[in-house]
């Protein structure tokens, strides 16, 4: 963005031909970045709510605007504007009132008589307009004279530069300022919309006495028009500019604007596109690096009325924000964010991330995640959905044994993560970084960001201190638990907002690290379109245990293995599989074999989500056997809803925070600790199958009242209150709050919840 501000700011200084190799070449170092996002932007097709389809039954809209810049372009407004003529087209000329030229009063009467339309484009054209609020509110005023005295009433800044809160000190029905997809522009961030859309008029300003949109009087073009409630419509170009295809990328060939414009008659939006007569070369006119064959233009036209000439809608700008206007139902403008996700984990399984990541992604948000790899042989990028996943390093496994050697992986990531992060943002700044421990210290990555004005997230997974001393220091107080509180605190104070993971840590986290008001809790609600009853595959007649999950020393698998041992001498044909690694994962192998097990427990490499979600359906029964006097025993286990999500029964250790969430209607408690009180629920669920049936029936209820689906909105209610120009998402249904036996995870500010 600063590239192509100094770019714009410069053109006094620098002569036309090197500025415009300068920003050629720039332009297609771009392009290398924003091939997935231009021409056309994943979800950008996606009508708004309520949309009723275009007047007359049309498929879609084509919308035809130009801008003259200089005195060429003015020359050429006549035979353009016959060219369109000749084709059965009208078009909307867009003049700087006051640029490098005098716009004669006889061309714009010519234009209007002949069924055109004029426009007002910008003030000066000199890059200025807004500098700041207050030259604005002063040069306003000079542009509502000149919509008055033109009887205009649209509007289009220059370079495309807009604040489009600004713009309601305009007298206009619309402005055409923004566009769905151009990262070329100085202000690259899209709305990414083929659709016009409603930016309404603060009520303090609606309600000031102050003239509103719409209001200046009854003469002119569109004069007259009502509409419900102060604003403008916005009317962003949708076919790329002629001077980005043909002068700055050197296309030869229009193919671009007739492939995005038959993508959008596809999905039934508007083709508006921007040519300037300045670029364009007549027939007979000298060739030059400043302008292309007006033969492109013709063939978009002769495209649109040959290919779509029954099912489009030609109309002029006012026309189209006249109807647009006019909607019982209209949309707030939500402009498509920017994400990035950092986390040390891989992200195929680490179901926490990629619920966030595919919220987002599929309400048409532009999604990036940083993780890490599986394995060196992996690919550093690919796209997953619509999720674009960068994998900086390799992290084979969780077995690090000291705090040296946890640390110096994760050290190297946050370098990694921090110099991809601010070139990335660099060159297309993110809105929002949400940061995912562990470690806290993560969050650093979003340093540059952060600075530049994005906002940022962290999501506390797990509370460093507690884990770190459960892992190393045997749950004893010491220097290095002390020191890990101190960066907590200053973690939690760079972030914008911060997510915990369960109400017990809610409190303890909030107050030691002073960031009262600001915490909101999200559980591992379960993603219920992956984790889902189906038909068992299997045709053998074993019983399978399942435990699925992190081996570390906290999540009890030596207690389970011990209470197999009797699960195995009551019922011979019983297995437990174990899905996962860690720390402990040697030992558990070792132990195994001691117990004298003959294959009838088996270790397995974690999986991707998807598949984890099918090996669980097939078990008969889960386990979760945690130790309560441990850190485990505020640690909530997702594992646990997901086996209730795909109809499997569970065993789960007598935790404070499994009791917190859940009862004895839904899952099957043992003793903390014990492996004989462990082996006798096990058997006793495995041995009952009304007992299994009617324990999968309540907790699928449960898992239908606190599934992610019905959690989503709160988290992308919370994304959208960081940023500017949002639209509030409707609220959940009353109850999909509430957990089996009370109130659950409210995912609303700690101030809101009391």
């Amino acid at each position: 963005m600063l590239f192509r501000r100094l770019y714009y700011y410069s053109k006094p200084f620098i002569p036309r031909p090197i500025r415009l190799a300068v920003r050629a070449a720039h332009a297609k170092r771009v392009l290398k970045d924003c091939g997935d996002i231009w021409p056309v932007t994943p979800g950008s097709g996606r009508a708004p709510v309520g949309w009723p389809g275009w007047l007359e039954g049309k498929k879609f809209a084509v919308v035809l605007t130009h801008d003259v810049e200089g005195k060429s372009g003015l020359e050429r407004v006549r035979p353009l504007a016959e060219l369109e003529m000749s084709l059965g087209f009208r078009s909307c000329f867009n003049f700087i009132p006051e640029g490098d030229y005098v716009v004669p009063a006889k061309l714009r009467w010519w234009l209007t008589d002949n069924g055109f339309e004029v426009g007002v484009h910008d003030l000066k054209h000199d890059g200025h307009l807004f500098d700041s609020r207050k030259v604005f509110r002063e040069r306003a005023k000079r542009i509502n004279h000149y919509l008055q005295s033109w009887k205009a009433t649209g509007f289009r800044s220059g370079f495309m530069l807009n604040e489009l809160e600004w713009l309601h000190d305009l007298n206009i029905r619309y402005d055409c300022s923004t566009f769905d997809t151009d990262p070329f522009e100085p202000q690259p961030e899209g709305w990414h919309t083929i659709f016009p859309f409603w930016i309404s008029k603060p009520q303090a300003l609606a309600g000031s006495g102050e003239e509103c949109a719409g209001k200046s009087g009854g003469e002119g073009n569109g004069a007259g028009m009502e509409r419900p409630g102060a604003g403008y419509v916005e009317l962003p170009y949708t076919l790329p500019q002629d001077s980005t295809l043909f002068l700055l990328l050197g296309e030869q060939t229009p193919d671009i604007w007739l492939r995005k414009l038959d993508w959008i008659a596809e999905n039934g939006g508007m083709a508006l596109v921007n040519v300037h007569p300045d670029y364009l070369r007549f027939d007979g006119e000298p060739l030059s690096n400043r302008t292309y064959p007006v033969a492109h233009y013709r063939q978009l036209l002769e495209h649109i009325r040959d290919y779509h000439g029954k099912s489009m809608w030609q109309v002029l700008p006012r026309q189209a924000a006249e109807y647009s206007s006019r909607l019982a139902l209209r949309a707030a403008a939500r402009p498509p964010k920017r994400i990035c996700m950092v986390a040390y984990s891989h992200y195929e399984t680490d179901g926490r991330v990629t619920r966030y990541a595919e919220a987002l992604a599929e309400r048409g948000d532009y999604v990036d995640v940083v993780a890490l790899k599986r394995s060196p042989q992996e690919p550093a990028e690919e796209k997953v959905g619509n999720v674009h996943l960068y994998k900086l390093q390799s992290r084979v496994g969780k077995r690090e044994r000291s705090p040296l050697a946890v640390l110096f992986p994760v050290l190297q990531f946050l370098l990694r993560a921090t110099v991809w992060v601010a070139r990335r943002h660099n060159r297309r700044a993110y809105d929002v970084l949400h940061i995912h421990n562990m470690p806290d210290f993560l969050v650093f990555a979003a340093a540059y960001p952060k600075l530049t004005g994005a906002k940022v997230i962290l999501d506390i997974h797990d509370i460093v201190p507690e884990f770190y001393g459960n892992k190393f220091e045997g749950g004893a107080p010491s220097r290095m638990v002390s020191m890990l509180k101190a960066v907590e605190r200053v973690c939690a104070g760079m972030a914008d907002r911060v997510i915990v993971s369960n109400d017990l840590w809610l409190e303890k986290y909030a107050t030691r690290t002073g960031a009262n008001g600001k915490c909101s809790v999200f559980i591992n609600n379960v993603d219920t379109r992956l984790f889902k009853p189906c038909a068992t595959k299997r045709e053998d007649d074993k019983v399978i245990i399942l435990f699925p999950g992190g081996l570390q020393w906290h999540q009890g698998l030596d207690i389970a293995l011990r209470a197999f041992k009797k699960v195995s001498q009551e019922m011979g044909n019983a297995e437990f599989h174990i899905y996962g690694d860690g720390i402990m994962k040697p030992e558990l192998v070792k132990m195994a074999k001691e117990l004298g097990f003959n294959g009838n427990v088996r270790f397995f490499d974690p999986v991707r989500m998807t598949d984890i979600a099918r090996v669980m359906a097939n078990a008969d029964l889960g386990v979760v056997p945690k130790r309560a006097d441990s850190f485990g025993n505020e640690a909530y286990s997702t594992k646990i809803m997901e086996f209730m999500a795909v109809g499997v029964p569970v065993v789960v250790s007598n935790t404070k925070i499994d009791r917190f969430y859940f009862d004895d209607s839904v899952v099957r408690f043992f003793t903390s600790g014990d492996h004989d009180t462990l082996a006798e629920a096990m058997i006793e669920l495995l041995r009952n199958e009304r007992m299994r049936r009617e324990m999968a029936g309540r907790a699928l209820t449960y898992v239908a009242r606190n599934s992610w689906e019905n959690r989503k909105v709160a988290y992308l209610n919370l994304v959208d209150s960081l940023c500017v120009y949002t639209a509030p998402l409707p609220r959940p249904l009353p109850g999909t709050e509430a957990r089996a036996n009370g109130a659950c995870s409210e995912g609303v500010p700690e101030e809101q919840r009391r």
